[in-house]
């Protein structure tokens, strides 16, 4: 039997074709491994979609975070400086913490006056004082704080006896971190003397009595240098300062030594009483390279400032000088008076020692009802601050005062191996104050006085005057 060779081929064809389907049924998937694939992305892409929502809150709180941060620092960082101004309206800025400040200061005090004059003889000098007006004081500077307890002024001054060139008035620093007592020194106006301590722009008249200035121009007064302190309290004040040359004094020369001291005690404080009496002292240890010492005075108005009718002349061999005082002053209500006595007593190798006085007493009345005010820091009585303004259509017209002032001066030794002949001044002044504000004030003073002066001739170098002075004053 003859093989079948067709039938190879046919068998073989016929298992490839049962391999090729058997391998399919293995390789494609059925129907339920596809629901559970398309189960499986489902839950995938779920689990995507929850990662991002969970990057998306980080990235969100992380920008929540950040902007807390910037808002943090933003109010952790200080502010800028900031405009400031004082109880007396004096204007600057300071940090936000005010232990920096910058303020600026200045005062103007514009007088006029008409003399009408008597002179004694014919030797009277000056003959015929000149009418006139000046600017007293011109000050302008700036004052302020570093580091809360450094205290600092700069002023100059363009005003004076006789208006003319800028001088230095003030240049100091004070350290105030001991509370209630400052260390100054610099150019300064000394604390020394009652009427000195209220203040130019508070005091009651437009000059101070020739006693008190007599005093104050042996070493002390304005831009004298010094060094001292000051202690004061609700029931006291206490300093002393050692003193050199003013501003602008020639340093190549010997120049004026001096030592002052005065107190404070205020025995009664209430809402409408105050009452202080002070005592002073002052010693000239160096006087000036010459050994010379001059004491003398303007008629208590200074617009013609050649009009100086007590005077001493030039002491001669002068190894010292000191001066005692003594003071009293109080605010009752709407009433303030005020008195100082002085006693000088000049020593000197030829001549023989000199000794003088002077002294004065004022009061005065708030018509508008007013009172000055005690300052602790200064021992003395502030100003007049006005209750109702003057502001047009407003109904208030300002504060204003009425003064009285008898003061005199002796400066004559006819005990002394060499005579003094520095003549007496006598003078009474009345005086008109309104303060439209707290600022500004505008004065009136009627000064009535004689100077009698003998020269060793008996011929009296003095005069007989009325002075009717005014001022423009703004002060801040």
């Amino acid at each position: 039997m003859k093989p079948n060779l067709w039938g190879v081929p046919a068998a073989a064809f016929t298992a490839l074709l049962l391999a090729n389907n058997a391998m399919a049924q293995e390789t494609a998937p059925s129907r339920e491994q596809l629901d559970a694939m398309k189960s499986q992305l489902i839950q995938l892409q779920k689990k995507v979609d929850s990662l991002q929502g969970r990057v998306t809150d980080q990235e969100k709180r992380a920008v929540d975070v950040s902007a807390a941060d910037v808002k943090a620092k933003a109010k952790k960082a200080p502010p800028g400086p900031i405009v400031q101004m004082t109880s007396g309206n004096r204007p600057g800025i300071c940090t936000y913490d005010k232990y920096n400040c910058l303020f600026i200061t200045g005062r103007l005090h514009f007088d006029a006056a008409a003399y009408s004059y008597q002179p004694a003889s014919a030797l009277t000098a000056p003959q015929n004082p000149h009418n006139g007006i000046n600017a007293r004081r011109a000050r302008i500077g700036l004052a302020g704080n570093f580091m809360r307890d450094w205290h600092w002024t700069i002023v100059g001054d363009f005003g004076g006896s006789q208006d003319g060139a800028g001088v230095l008035n003030n240049a100091l620093i004070q350290y105030r971190g001991f509370g209630n007592t400052w260390i100054e020194a610099g150019y300064m106006d000394v604390p020394y003397t009652l009427d000195e301590q209220v203040g130019s722009n508070n005091i009651l008249f437009m000059e101070r009595a020739t006693a008190q200035v007599l005093a104050v121009d042996i070493g002390a007064g304005d831009n004298r240098s010094a060094f001292g302190f000051r202690n004061f309290g609700k029931m006291h004040w206490i300093g002393s300062y050692i003193t050199g040359p003013v501003a602008g004094a020639d340093h190549t020369t010997r120049a004026n030594v001096a030592v002052t001291a005065r107190g404070v005690f205020v025995p009664v404080r209430t809402n409408d009483f105050t009452f202080m009496v002070e005592g002073d002292y002052q010693k000239l240890i160096t006087p000036q390279t010459s050994a010379t010492l001059r004491l003398r005075d303007r008629i208590e108005v200074r617009v013609d400032p050649g009009v100086r009718l007590l005077d001493t002349g030039a002491l001669a061999e002068v190894t010292g000088a000191d001066v005692f005082s003594g003071g009293f002053a109080g605010a009752w209500n709407a009433f303030y008076f005020q008195g100082e006595y002085f006693n000088y007593q000049i020593e000197r190798t030829v001549g023989g020692d000199a000794e003088f006085d002077g002294g004065y007493v004022q009061a005065a009345f708030a018509l508008t009802g007013e009172s000055r005010r005690y300052s602790e820091s200064n021992g003395a009585f502030g100003g007049i601050n006005p209750k109702k303004p003057f502001l047009m259509g407003t109904g208030g017209w300002g504060a204003w005062e009425v003064a009285a002032r008898y003061s005199y001066a002796n400066l004559n030794d006819f005990g002394a191996a060499t005579v003094v002949r520095g003549g007496t001044q006598r003078n009474t002044t009345l005086g008109l104050n309104w303060y439209p504000n707290q600022n500004i004030r505008f004065m009136f003073n009627w000064v009535h006085g004689e100077v009698e002066r003998f020269n060793a001739a008996n011929v009296n170098l003095g005069a007989e005057y009325d002075v009717f002075a005014t001022r423009m004053q703004i002060a801040f």
